[in-house]
Protein backbone atom coordinates (compact mmCIF):
# COMPACT_ATOMS: atom_id res chain seq x y z
CA UNK A 1 0.00 0.00 0.00
CA UNK A 2 3.03 2.53 0.83
CA UNK A 3 4.71 1.68 -2.46
CA UNK A 4 2.06 2.76 -4.30
CA UNK A 5 0.85 5.65 -2.21
CA UNK A 6 4.65 7.87 -2.43
CA UNK A 7 4.15 7.19 -7.00
CA UNK A 8 0.24 8.02 -7.00
CA UNK A 9 1.33 11.34 -4.37
CA UNK A 10 4.30 12.34 -6.52
CA UNK A 11 2.13 12.29 -10.04
CA UNK A 12 -1.21 13.94 -8.34
CA UNK A 13 1.76 16.70 -7.07
CA UNK A 14 3.47 16.91 -10.63
CA UNK A 15 0.43 17.20 -12.01
CA UNK A 16 -0.84 20.06 -9.60
CA UNK A 17 2.10 22.14 -10.30
CA UNK A 18 1.73 21.86 -14.01
CA UNK A 19 -1.90 23.12 -14.25
CA UNK A 20 -0.81 25.78 -11.91
CA UNK A 21 2.28 26.88 -13.66
CA UNK A 22 -0.39 26.25 -17.10
CA UNK A 23 -3.08 28.61 -15.84
CA UNK A 24 -0.16 31.68 -15.25
CA UNK A 25 0.52 31.24 -18.70
CA UNK A 26 -2.48 30.67 -20.49
CA UNK A 27 -4.27 33.45 -18.32
CA UNK A 28 -1.47 36.04 -18.46
CA UNK A 29 -2.61 38.15 -21.21
CA UNK A 30 -5.44 38.95 -20.18
CA UNK A 31 -3.86 40.16 -16.37
CA UNK A 32 -1.31 42.16 -18.99
CA UNK A 33 -3.66 43.67 -20.88
CA UNK A 34 -5.73 44.75 -17.62
CA UNK A 35 -2.90 46.38 -16.13
CA UNK A 36 -2.37 48.44 -19.58
CA UNK A 37 -5.57 49.53 -20.07
CA UNK A 38 -4.55 50.69 -16.19
CA UNK A 39 -1.19 51.82 -17.00
CA UNK A 40 0.35 49.90 -13.99
CA UNK A 41 3.11 47.25 -13.72
CA UNK A 42 2.51 43.86 -12.79
CA UNK A 43 4.83 42.69 -10.23
CA UNK A 44 5.14 38.33 -10.34
CA UNK A 45 3.04 37.72 -7.18
CA UNK A 46 0.35 40.43 -8.80
CA UNK A 47 0.46 38.35 -11.89
CA UNK A 48 0.20 35.45 -10.18
CA UNK A 49 -2.69 36.00 -7.71
CA UNK A 50 -4.56 37.52 -11.17
CA UNK A 51 -4.26 34.90 -13.04
CA UNK A 52 -5.19 32.54 -10.60
CA UNK A 53 -8.76 34.87 -9.28
CA UNK A 54 -10.42 35.66 -13.04
CA UNK A 55 -14.24 34.89 -13.67
CA UNK A 56 -13.67 33.50 -17.13
CA UNK A 57 -9.99 32.38 -17.13
CA UNK A 58 -8.68 30.14 -20.07
CA UNK A 59 -7.67 27.95 -18.00
CA UNK A 60 -9.14 27.94 -13.92
CA UNK A 61 -6.61 27.38 -11.32
CA UNK A 62 -6.88 24.11 -9.17
CA UNK A 63 -8.97 25.72 -6.50
CA UNK A 64 -11.21 27.51 -8.34
CA UNK A 65 -12.74 24.44 -9.54
CA UNK A 66 -12.66 22.97 -6.62
CA UNK A 67 -14.44 26.05 -5.00
CA UNK A 68 -17.08 25.76 -7.98
CA UNK A 69 -17.94 22.18 -7.23
CA UNK A 70 -18.18 22.30 -3.86
CA UNK A 71 -20.79 25.35 -4.27
CA UNK A 72 -22.71 23.21 -7.07
CA UNK A 73 -23.03 20.24 -4.49
CA UNK A 74 -22.55 20.69 -0.90
CA UNK A 75 -24.44 23.87 -0.98
CA UNK A 76 -27.17 23.62 -3.38
CA UNK A 77 -30.27 21.07 -3.10
CA UNK A 78 -30.03 17.99 -5.66
CA UNK A 79 -32.79 18.99 -6.40
CA UNK A 80 -31.73 22.57 -8.04
CA UNK A 81 -31.18 22.61 -11.83
CA UNK A 82 -27.69 24.42 -10.41
CA UNK A 83 -26.88 21.41 -9.02
CA UNK A 84 -24.10 19.23 -10.17
CA UNK A 85 -24.72 16.20 -8.23
CA UNK A 86 -28.48 16.33 -9.95
CA UNK A 87 -27.12 16.72 -13.86
CA UNK A 88 -24.75 14.09 -12.47
CA UNK A 89 -27.65 11.72 -11.78
CA UNK A 90 -29.29 12.33 -15.22
CA UNK A 91 -26.23 11.57 -16.49
CA UNK A 92 -25.22 8.51 -14.26
CA UNK A 93 -28.67 6.75 -15.75
CA UNK A 94 -28.29 6.88 -19.66
CA UNK A 95 -24.80 5.93 -18.51
CA UNK A 96 -26.16 2.17 -16.43
CA UNK A 97 -29.08 1.60 -18.78
CA UNK A 98 -26.18 1.68 -22.20
CA UNK A 99 -23.89 -0.39 -19.82
CA UNK A 100 -26.52 -2.72 -19.38
CA UNK A 101 -27.63 -2.95 -23.02
CA UNK A 102 -24.12 -2.55 -23.52
CA UNK A 103 -23.34 -5.47 -21.74
CA UNK A 104 -25.88 -7.87 -22.73
CA UNK A 105 -25.62 -7.32 -26.45
CA UNK A 106 -21.48 -7.60 -26.40
CA UNK A 107 -21.75 -10.90 -23.90
CA UNK A 108 -24.27 -11.86 -26.78
CA UNK A 109 -22.34 -11.60 -29.45
CA UNK A 110 -19.42 -12.85 -27.96
CA UNK A 111 -20.88 -16.37 -27.39
CA UNK A 112 -22.04 -16.55 -30.92
CA UNK A 113 -18.97 -15.56 -32.28
CA UNK A 114 -16.98 -18.35 -30.15
CA UNK A 115 -19.32 -20.87 -31.16
CA UNK A 116 -20.78 -20.17 -34.61
CA UNK A 117 -17.57 -19.75 -37.44
CA UNK A 118 -20.01 -17.98 -39.28
CA UNK A 119 -20.64 -15.86 -36.98
CA UNK A 120 -16.94 -15.16 -36.42
CA UNK A 121 -16.18 -14.52 -39.85
CA UNK A 122 -18.89 -12.08 -40.98
CA UNK A 123 -19.86 -9.93 -37.36
CA UNK A 124 -16.65 -10.02 -36.10
CA UNK A 125 -15.47 -7.29 -38.96
CA UNK A 126 -18.50 -5.62 -38.77
CA UNK A 127 -18.01 -5.18 -34.82
CA UNK A 128 -14.39 -3.43 -35.57
CA UNK A 129 -15.75 -1.46 -38.15
CA UNK A 130 -18.35 0.11 -35.90
CA UNK A 131 -15.95 1.29 -33.59
CA UNK A 132 -13.92 3.24 -36.82
CA UNK A 133 -17.23 5.64 -37.14
CA UNK A 134 -16.68 8.98 -34.78
CA UNK A 135 -19.04 8.89 -32.20
CA UNK A 136 -19.71 12.80 -32.98
CA UNK A 137 -21.09 11.59 -36.16
CA UNK A 138 -23.19 8.73 -35.20
CA UNK A 139 -25.36 10.41 -31.81
CA UNK A 140 -27.05 12.64 -34.03
CA UNK A 141 -28.35 10.38 -36.67
CA UNK A 142 -29.45 7.66 -33.68
CA UNK A 143 -31.39 10.52 -31.64
CA UNK A 144 -33.11 11.98 -35.13
CA UNK A 145 -33.68 8.50 -36.26
CA UNK A 146 -35.16 7.72 -32.61
CA UNK A 147 -37.19 11.01 -32.50
CA UNK A 148 -38.83 10.07 -35.58
CA UNK A 149 -40.68 7.22 -34.35
CA UNK A 150 -41.47 8.73 -31.10
CA UNK A 151 -38.25 7.30 -28.98
CA UNK A 152 -37.00 10.85 -27.10
CA UNK A 153 -35.35 11.25 -23.43
CA UNK A 154 -32.72 8.76 -21.42
CA UNK A 155 -33.36 5.86 -24.55
CA UNK A 156 -31.51 7.51 -27.39
CA UNK A 157 -28.12 9.09 -24.88
CA UNK A 158 -28.37 5.26 -23.48
CA UNK A 159 -28.44 3.33 -27.21
CA UNK A 160 -25.03 5.85 -27.75
CA UNK A 161 -23.72 4.58 -24.48
CA UNK A 162 -24.50 0.88 -25.35
CA UNK A 163 -22.52 1.90 -29.15
CA UNK A 164 -19.11 2.98 -27.09
CA UNK A 165 -19.73 0.05 -24.31
CA UNK A 166 -20.34 -3.29 -26.21
CA UNK A 167 -17.02 -3.48 -28.54
CA UNK A 168 -14.46 -4.10 -25.25
CA UNK A 169 -17.18 -6.05 -24.22
CA UNK A 170 -17.22 -8.51 -26.91
CA UNK A 171 -13.56 -8.53 -27.58
CA UNK A 172 -13.21 -9.06 -23.94
CA UNK A 173 -15.09 -12.22 -23.90
CA UNK A 174 -14.04 -13.31 -26.98
CA UNK A 175 -10.15 -13.58 -25.65
CA UNK A 176 -11.92 -15.21 -22.45
CA UNK A 177 -13.91 -17.81 -23.38
CA UNK A 178 -11.67 -18.84 -25.92
CA UNK A 179 -8.43 -18.86 -23.48
CA UNK A 180 -9.03 -22.72 -22.25
CA UNK A 181 -6.13 -23.96 -23.64
CA UNK A 182 -6.84 -27.34 -26.21
CA UNK A 183 -5.52 -29.81 -22.91
CA UNK A 184 -8.64 -28.40 -20.94
CA UNK A 185 -10.95 -29.08 -23.72
CA UNK A 186 -9.27 -32.46 -24.52
CA UNK A 187 -10.11 -33.22 -21.01
CA UNK A 188 -14.11 -31.83 -21.25
CA UNK A 189 -14.11 -33.76 -24.00
CA UNK A 190 -12.89 -37.22 -22.35
CA UNK A 191 -15.55 -36.55 -20.21
CA UNK A 192 -18.05 -36.11 -22.83
CA UNK A 193 -19.22 -32.67 -21.53
CA UNK A 194 -21.50 -30.88 -23.81
CA UNK A 195 -20.89 -28.15 -25.35
CA UNK A 196 -23.34 -26.64 -22.48
CA UNK A 197 -21.30 -28.06 -19.84
CA UNK A 198 -18.03 -27.00 -21.58
CA UNK A 199 -19.65 -23.11 -21.34
CA UNK A 200 -20.99 -23.55 -18.26
CA UNK A 201 -17.97 -25.20 -16.69
CA UNK A 202 -14.61 -24.20 -18.09
CA UNK A 203 -15.03 -21.51 -21.09
CA UNK A 204 -17.37 -18.83 -18.68
CA UNK A 205 -15.43 -18.96 -15.62
CA UNK A 206 -12.25 -19.06 -17.53
CA UNK A 207 -13.69 -15.98 -19.04
CA UNK A 208 -14.00 -13.81 -15.60
CA UNK A 209 -10.86 -12.33 -15.64
CA UNK A 210 -11.18 -10.90 -19.35
CA UNK A 211 -14.70 -9.59 -18.73
CA UNK A 212 -14.39 -7.51 -15.86
CA UNK A 213 -11.55 -5.81 -17.32
CA UNK A 214 -13.56 -5.12 -20.71
CA UNK A 215 -16.34 -4.20 -18.11
CA UNK A 216 -14.17 -1.43 -16.30
CA UNK A 217 -13.22 -0.29 -20.09
CA UNK A 218 -17.34 -0.42 -21.44
CA UNK A 219 -18.17 1.73 -18.33
CA UNK A 220 -15.45 4.35 -19.01
CA UNK A 221 -16.81 4.35 -22.40
CA UNK A 222 -20.15 4.29 -21.73
CA UNK A 223 -19.88 7.33 -19.56
CA UNK A 224 -18.80 8.85 -22.49
CA UNK A 225 -21.09 7.86 -24.53
CA UNK A 226 -24.05 9.50 -22.38
CA UNK A 227 -22.40 12.38 -22.20
CA UNK A 228 -21.64 13.03 -26.40
CA UNK A 229 -25.48 11.89 -26.40
CA UNK A 230 -26.68 14.78 -24.55
CA UNK A 231 -24.55 17.59 -26.51
CA UNK A 232 -26.73 17.08 -30.20
CA UNK A 233 -29.90 17.13 -28.34
CA UNK A 234 -29.68 20.36 -26.69
CA UNK A 235 -30.37 18.70 -23.38
CA UNK A 236 -31.19 21.15 -20.25
CA UNK A 237 -29.89 18.48 -17.82
CA UNK A 238 -26.62 16.20 -17.86
CA UNK A 239 -23.16 16.86 -17.63
CA UNK A 240 -23.45 17.14 -21.16
CA UNK A 241 -25.81 20.10 -20.47
CA UNK A 242 -23.77 21.66 -18.09
CA UNK A 243 -20.17 21.85 -20.52
CA UNK A 244 -22.83 22.67 -23.73
CA UNK A 245 -24.27 25.72 -21.28
CA UNK A 246 -20.40 26.48 -20.25
CA UNK A 247 -19.15 26.71 -23.86
CA UNK A 248 -21.95 29.11 -24.56
CA UNK A 249 -21.32 31.25 -21.89
CA UNK A 250 -17.47 30.92 -21.68
CA UNK A 251 -18.08 29.67 -17.93
CA UNK A 252 -14.88 27.73 -18.23
CA UNK A 253 -14.61 26.96 -14.48
CA UNK A 254 -18.43 25.46 -14.86
CA UNK A 255 -16.83 23.28 -18.39
CA UNK A 256 -14.09 22.02 -15.45
CA UNK A 257 -16.41 21.20 -12.63
CA UNK A 258 -18.19 18.68 -14.93
CA UNK A 259 -15.17 17.22 -16.66
CA UNK A 260 -13.46 16.68 -13.07
CA UNK A 261 -17.37 15.42 -11.64
CA UNK A 262 -17.31 13.42 -14.71
CA UNK A 263 -13.89 11.85 -14.17
CA UNK A 264 -14.37 11.35 -10.11
CA UNK A 265 -18.00 9.22 -11.73
CA UNK A 266 -15.98 7.19 -14.12
CA UNK A 267 -13.17 6.59 -11.34
CA UNK A 268 -16.06 5.41 -8.63
CA UNK A 269 -18.47 3.54 -10.98
CA UNK A 270 -14.91 1.85 -12.12
CA UNK A 271 -14.07 1.21 -8.95
CA UNK A 272 -16.92 -0.79 -8.00
CA UNK A 273 -16.47 -2.80 -10.64
CA UNK A 274 -12.85 -3.97 -8.93
CA UNK A 275 -14.44 -4.50 -6.01
CA UNK A 276 -16.75 -6.79 -7.64
CA UNK A 277 -13.99 -7.90 -9.41
CA UNK A 278 -11.99 -9.10 -6.52
CA UNK A 279 -14.87 -10.42 -4.38
CA UNK A 280 -16.17 -12.46 -7.61
CA UNK A 281 -12.33 -14.35 -8.82
CA UNK A 282 -11.71 -14.74 -4.91
CA UNK A 283 -15.19 -16.55 -4.23
CA UNK A 284 -13.88 -18.52 -7.98
CA UNK A 285 -10.53 -19.34 -6.24
CA UNK A 286 -8.69 -17.44 -9.16
CA UNK A 287 -6.98 -14.76 -6.49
Amino acid sequence: MKQAFFPVLTVVTALFVLWYGAAVWLNSDWAYDKAKRANVELSFSELVSDTWSQDKPKLPAPHQVAVEIWKTTALKKITSKRSLIYHAWVTLSATLLGFAFGTILGTSLAVGIVYNRTMDMSVMPWVITSQTVPILAVAPMIIVVLNAVGISGLLPKAMISMYLSFFPVVVGMVKGLRSPDAMQLDQMRTWHASASQTFWRLRLPASMPYFFTSLKIAMAASLVGAIVGELPTGAVAGLGARLLAGSYYGQTIQIWSALILAAILAASLVGIIGVLQRVTLKRMGMA
